[in-house]
């Protein structure tokens, strides 16, 4: 098990209601199992979950399962919401 930093933004910010958290987990599927029980009062958070992308120390998670992504001492996991953006 490890701890480190849960960073939301955007969407996944307002969803959680706060920009960070601590974790306790030793993957990233039980951090983000402990984050949805946390927030279980705002029931957007797990909608918005479903749709966004993850960083586990700066690298992209993909496609890869999340149970099988391990987490580091002292890391941070980055939940990145869809973006829309541009020029029109």
């Amino acid at each position: 098990m490890a701890s480190g930093t849960i960073r939301y933004w955007a969407a996944a910010k307002a969803a959680a209601g706060t920009a960070e958290e601590h974790y306790e987990a030793g993957t990233l599927a039980d951090a983000l199992d402990s984050a949805r029980e946390r927030h279980t009062e705002r029931p957007d958070f797990a909608r918005v979950l479903l749709r966004c992308s993850f960083l586990v120390d700066g690298e992209p998670v993909g496609k890869r399962a999340h149970d099988a992504v391990p987490l580091s001492e002292g890391g941070t996991v980055e939940v990145l919401p869809p973006f829309a953006g541009g020029r029109a």
